[in-house]
């Protein structure tokens, strides 16, 4: 990981000689990364593209927004940068359930910067993974209920066994070149749709 962008909104800070000096672009540059900023949505979907990470220099009420608005354009870490100024910011929001992959602050010493980086990475990857094997496990539950139901239509419909009804199914998605679960699908379909016309 070598290159950030940092997101900057402006309003909630005075830019001053303190801040610039104390604020992640130029302690991050000093760390070897380049680093470059954005302080709209629009201007970020330019440039997180080229970016390894995001570095959300705001209060963490605005984090949510920032969060889905990037994740949209790319997986990538997005880390929040905790200054006594946005912490105060973001008191208020203390309970709020916010993601992040990781937290930089200004006293941080470059080999923790180094690390906290790498961990979030990890960290942001090993989330997206997660998810995907969610998705796919809440599809097959949807997939089982639509079969569990095909069976026992054809069960009551043919009055034979869920396990012979389990077997016409899985011969019948052969036939068809089809997966077992759209056939199970049109199935169910019909059923209630000749129930909804009696």
């Amino acid at each position: 990981m070598h290159s950030l962008l940092i997101i900057q909104n402006n309003k909630t800070e005075n830019v001053t000689e303190e801040r610039s000096s104390t604020g992640p672009d130029s302690l991050l540059r000093s760390c070897g990364y380049v680093v470059t900023a954005a302080a709209s949505p629009e201007e970020a979907k330019l440039m997180i593209s080229d970016a390894d990470a995001s570095i959300l220099d705001l209060p963490v009420t605005e984090i949510a927004s920032w969060r889905t608005s990037l994740m949209q354009c790319k997986t990538a870490p997005i880390l929040w940068w905790c200054t006594s100024s946005t912490a105060t910011l973001s008191v208020a929001a203390c309970e709020d359930d916010i993601m992040v992959d990781g937290i930089l602050s200004p006293s941080m010493q470059p080999q923790e910067i180094h690390w906290i980086l790498h961990f979030s990475a990890r960290q942001c990857f090993e989330r997206q993974q997660w998810l995907k094997e969610r998705e796919q496990l809440l599809s097959r539950i949807e997939e089982r209920k639509w079969i569990d139901m095909a069976k026992g239509i054809l069960s009551k419909a043919k009055n034979i066994s869920e396990s012979e009804a389990y077997d016409l199914l899985r011969k019948q998605a052969m036939n068809e070149r089809k997966r077992m679960v759209d056939v199970a699908t049109s199935i169910v379909k019909v059923y209630q749709l000749l129930q909804d016309q009696t």
